[in-house]
C-alpha cells in the first residue's frame, strides 16, 4: 500500500467530523477505508464508482491537504443564458402572480416559468433547468 503513506489516520477521522457533504465524507471514508487495507477494486464497488476514480481521489490526499482534497475541482461549465442581471430579474418576476405578466394561471409551473423566459428574455432552457433554476431561487429567498 504505497498510497497516503504520508497521510494521517488520525487526521482523516478528524475531518469526517468537520464535513458537511456527503461527497466530502464519501471521500474521506475511502481514504480510511484504503489506509485499512481495503483494495481499490473493492472500493470501486463498494461505492459503485470507477477504479480511476478512486486512484484519483487517493493522488489528492497524496498532493494536496486534506480540506483540499475532499472538495471538487472547479467546473465552470456553460456560461448562464440569463445575465446575472435578468436572472436577478426573473427570480423577482416569478414572486409575482403569472397573471401579472399576461397568463392565465394562479401559481408558475414549470411549463409557464420556461414560456415566460422564452417570452421575456428569447432564452429557451430545458424543463430540467427551469426546475434546477426554481429550486435555486428557493435556496436563495430562504
Amino acid at each position: 500500500m504505497a498510497k497516503l503513506s504520508n497521510v494521517a489516520v488520525d487526521d482523516l477521522h478528524a475531518a469526517v467530523e468537520r464535513v458537511s457533504t456527503g461527497k466530502a465524507a464519501k471521500r474521506l471514508m475511502i481514504a480510511l477505508a484504503y489506509k485499512d487495507g481495503v483494495t481499490v477494486d473493492t472500493l470501486s464497488e463498494r461505492y459503485d464508482i470507477p477504479r480511476s476514480t478512486v486512484y484519483y481521489w487517493l493522488d489528492r490526499f497524496e498532493e494536496l491537504s486534506i480540506d483540499e482534497a475532499i472538495k471538487d475541482d472547479d467546473r465552470p461549465g456553460r456560461p448562464s443564458a440569463l445575465t446575472p442581471d435578468e436572472r436577478e430579474q426573473l427570480q423577482a418576476e416569478l414572486v409575482q402572480s403569472p397573471a401579472a405578466f399576461g397568463f392565465d394561471a394562479a401559481a408558475w409551473t414549470t411549463e409557464l416559468i420556461r414560456d415566460h423566459i422564452e417570452e421575456q428574455y428569447g432564452v429557451t432552457y430545458s424543463y430540467g433547468h427551469i426546475r434546477r433554476l426554481r429550486r435555486a431561487f428557493e435556496t436563495e429567498s430562504a
